[in-house]
This record gives structure tokens, C-alpha cells and sequence, in this order.
């Protein structure tokens, strides 16, 4: 883990890459991409932020696509869904690989994983760094989605270090569910 503070500057571009085989395929429709957009634009007027077509859930594709966008050096790169991984603990539930990519990929990063019983079970919230590009993931329910995004956005603003930043996304997503229906480490 990198404990390391950020460098605030200027956002001045920025990806937007949607995973899931629901989004990819259309089950579902991407509400998340718009918001965020929305909330970088808020804060950062003057960013070119791009959405990109979604990605399948398999951590090779998603691992090859940040490298891919990674090299055109943008401030930010944010993935979004793919943070839960029930499939680790039961075959019933859908496969992540969100956060194990980005593990993979990153030189600096920190996480912090959150444990519930809203059918999650369990998600893993990233912030790191390689080169000067920031990378998080946030999850796919909008709500999370929504405020992950704005906790990013203030951590990132104050400058904090990749953990804190990760931290303040986590407790903002946990702050979604009712009280005792999950945990943060």
C-alpha cells in the first residue's frame, strides 16, 4: 500500500470505463457513466472526460483495456462496477475482477473492502497510481456509484494520500446501507 499524498492538479482528462456483462450487453442501462461524468465536470470544468464502451467481466480484457488507456497518460481513469467478487464465495453470484486488475496493474495503490448483506457480500474499493494517472473503481449500484465518485472528488481536492482517498470511498459507500448491515476494513 502507498500511503503516499496525492498531487492535486488540474483534471485535465479523464476516462470513464464501465464493466459488466449486464452493461455490455445491455441488461442493464449505464446511469452510473452520465453522473460521474457529471460530478468530474462539476468540479473539473475545463476536463475532457470520455466514456468508453463497456468492458465484459473478465479480468484479462479489463486489465488490457486500462493498460491500453492508461498509456495515453489521462489524470484519471475511473472503472466503473466490478468492485464485489461474491463469486469467490458463491458460485450463485455474478464474477468481478474490477479491483483484482487493477491490483495487477497499479505500482501504487490502497483499498479497503466492505462487507454486507445487501447481496454484495463484499466489495473492494481501489485508489492508486501509476505514472501520474490516478485510478479508482467505484461499484456499479448507482447510489454507490454516486457517492464514491463524490467522496473521490473531495479526498482528491483536499489532497489526501491514495489510502485516505480509498477510505473516504469506502465509508461513503457504506453510509448508503442501513445501519449494521455492513462493515469497512
Amino acid at each position: 500500500m502507498c500511503y503516499g499524498k496525492m498531487d492535486e492538479e488540474k483534471m485535465r482528462t479523464v476516462y470513464i470505463l464501465p464493466t459488466g456483462d449486464e452493461i455490455k450487453n445491455g441488461t442493464v442501462l449505464d446511469l452510473d457513466a452520465p453522473e460521474i461524468i457529471g460530478q468530474i465536470v462539476k468540479a473539473y470544468p475545463e476536463a475532457e472526460v470520455t466514456r468508453l464502451c463497456p468492458l465484459v467481466d473478465v479480468e484479462d480484457t479489463i486489465f488490457n483495456k486500462i493498460t491500453e488507456v492508461a498509456e495515453k497518460q489521462p489524470d484519471l481513469i475511473i472503472l466503473i462496477g466490478g468492485s464485489g467478487g461474491g463469486h469467490r464465495f458463491s458460485k450463485t453470484l455474478g464474477k468481478d475482477f474490477t479491483h483484482s486488475a487493477l491490483e495487477r496493474y497499479l505500482d501504487e495503490c490502497a483499498s479497503h473492502e466492505i462487507y454486507g448483506k445487501n447481496g454484495h457480500m463484499w466489495s473492494k474499493l481501489i485508489c492508486g497510481k501509476k505514472g501520474s494517472t490516478t485510478i479508482i473503481n467505484v461499484p456499479g449500484p448507482f447510489v454507490e456509484a454516486q457517492a464514491a465518485c463524490e467522496a473521490f472528488i473531495k479526498a482528491y481536492k483536499d489532497n489526501l494520500s491514495v489510502d485516505d482517498i480509498s477510505l473516504n470511498m469506502a465509508n461513503a459507500v457504506l453510509k448508503q446501507y442501513p445501519v449494521g448491515a455492513a462493515k469497512t476494513v
